[in-house]
């Protein structure tokens, strides 16, 4: 039957009829729906005119705790909406939601998670110069829709389960190629080919839950205060707290193992261990679980919380002879802006967020909301160690192609990275690449915003070499607080490089040593055109 939608001045009717496998009732709240999930029996049904055809079962969804639920609403551009359906699509990399915003005009939208955030996405005819799905791949450069886009990503997808109400019937079988695309506009347009011989299209802008006014969420509650959800490790037993609905792999206090809790935590957790002299209790210079206030492109401070640390090194190709390089990246999360990452280099303190968009790149050049860019460090990249928690499922020895940019003229302090994964046991380009924007920090701004003590914050000053010049008038403290930071590094490079016979000459001499740089420089190893620093990149995934 038809009824009124309960909207003053819209064109809708809302429709309910009784579910013909088990009988409860189904709502509609656009008469233009075309399916349904019964939420009693998860039969799959279609509109037929006045009454329901089932024609499958949706498997049911696991519980990735995200803040989204069906009934939340807010508003969009000034029109409100209400989140009726929800599609959950697993991928080699975990999972992601699509929430199906049907908006009080009568048009429908899609609310799905990007990077750690959001996008508001609305569909189309797929352009008649669109590209078939399976002729990309990411890093690729295509004119779709008379525009230029880059390939963000290229994954091979399926639908895991479908929930509430929807403007088509799910897909609930088989595997099917979804591309993301992006622009110097700052948007993401969809590509997929679910639905076979008719690929779909879609055309997002970011959006945060904060400005969309949300209402309704259902982890609000429990991320305001940290609540967690439990689960044992599955190296050592020991319990582990996941405190973010978009927890994708966290570490083991205790053993130090990596788990992958991208499936959900009811079944067998995949893992790997950790074997590095981190574990002796040399790790990140600010606690996880601080929060510190930074404007990190906001006009003000806004409280952000290290949920995750890494560290990381670059990997010498066997023709050049630039010195290799390490650095420590922080995850910081914020309720209302998503995530950041804080950059601990040898040159310095940066953050980045991840892009939407994508910059335009000519060369060497790169331009991005106005600002240009200058190419300064190209190299491959491999994670070491992690810690805390991730949006990501992290993989061991997960590699990336990095590129660093920083601003011209009077952007100087402004920093851009482009990072493309890569297989951590070949060569072989991987499916995603991630744009990320930010800019250099002060030392001294990092170790105010997380309160850091006064005798630890010698070991953040990254601007000269820690053993240069003299010692005089350094505390005892300080000393051994550059002595630390110097094994912290050591370690680090042991991780990256192996064994070889330079390791008893930077040992004994230092990292910073001229008969260390002369043994690796007659090892020949690097080839980034680097000769100093770190990234300032961080990167972002799905």
């Amino acid at each position: 039957m038809a009824t009124s939608s309960g909207q003053p001045g819209s064109p809708q009717r809302a429709y309910r009829a009784a579910c013909p496998n088990c009988g409860a009732p189904v709502e509609f709240a656009s008469a233009a729906s075309a399916s349904a999930v019964c939420g009693f029996c998860r039969s799959t049904l279609v509109r037929d005119g006045q009454a329901l055809l089932r024609i499958g079962t949706s498997a049911e969804l696991f519980d990735d705790h995200s803040p989204l639920q069906l009934g939340a609403g807010g508003t969009h551009q000034g029109v409100r909406f209400t989140l009726v359906g929800r599609l959950q699509y697993g991928y080699e990399g975990g999972t992601w939601n699509e929430w199906h915003a049907l908006f009080d005009n009568g048009r429908s939208g899609w609310l799905s998670e990007d990077n750690g955030a959001y996008v508001m996405a609305f569909e189309a005819p797929a352009p008649a110069d669109a590209p078939a799905v399976d002729t990309l791949t990411a890093g690729q450069r295509v004119l779709a829709d008379r525009r230029p886009w880059d390939v963000a990503s290229v994954v091979k997808a399926h639908l895991v389960a479908a929930q509430g109400e929807l403007p088509r019937p799910p897909q609930l079988h088989g595997d099917f190629l979804v591309a993301d695309l992006r622009s110097g506009d700052d948007e993401v347009a969809t590509l997929d080919a679910s639905d076979p011989g008719v690929p779909s299209w879609s055309i997002g802008r970011p959006v945060l839950l904060a400005s969309l006014a949300m209402s309704g969420l259902a982890a609000e509650a429990r991320e305001k205060t940290l609540g967690a959800r439990g689960v044992a490790c599955p190296n050592c037993g020991n319990g582990l707290e996941i405190k973010l609905a978009s927890t994708k792999s966290i570490s083991c206090g205790q053993c130090n193992a990596v788990v992958d809790v991208s499936a959900g935590v009811g079944g067998e957790l995949k893992h790997y261990t950790q074997n590095n002299t981190s574990e002796g209790g040399l790790g990140p210079q600010i606690p996880l679980g601080n929060t510190g206030n930074l404007a990190l492109g906001t006009s003000e401070a806004k409280p952000w919380q290290v949920v995750g640390y890494q560290e990381r090194c670059d990997i010498p190709a066997p023709d050049s002879d630039d010195e290799q390089t390490f650095w420590r990246e922080y995850l910081l999360y914020n309720r209302e802006l998503g995530f950041a990452f804080l950059v601990d280099a040898e040159d310095g303190w940066s953050w980045v967020r991840p892009l939407t968009g994508a910059p335009q790149v000519k060369g060497d050049r790169a331009q991005h909301k106005g600002a240009g860019y200058q190419k300064k460090y190209s190299y491959d990249a491999k994670v070491t160690w992690v810690q805390g928690e991730f949006y990501w499922k992290v993989t061991r020895g997960e590699r990336a192609n990095v590129t660093d940019y920083v601003g011209i003229g009077g952007d100087s302090r402004k920093r851009l990275s482009r990072e493309q994964t890569r297989s951590a046991s070949s060569d072989k380009a991987g499916t995603e690449v991630v744009w990320s924007a930010g800019a250099v920090l002060e030392a001294n701004a990092v170790a105010d915003a997380f309160g850091i003590p006064a005798g630890d914050r010698a070991a953040m000053q990254r601007d000269v070499s820690p053993v240069s010049g003299s010692a005089k008038g350094m505390s005892i403290g300080n000393i051994i607080v550059v002595v630390v930071v110097l094994l912290i590094l050591l370690s680090m490079l042991s991780e990256c490089d192996g064994s070889d016979r330079c390791d008893e000459l930077r040992q004994a001499f230092g990292p910073n040593s001229n008969e260390y740089k002369q043994c690796v420089a007659q090892r020949g190893s690097g080839s980034s055109g680097r000769t100093s620093g770190g990234s300032w990149g961080g990167g972002g995934h799905k």
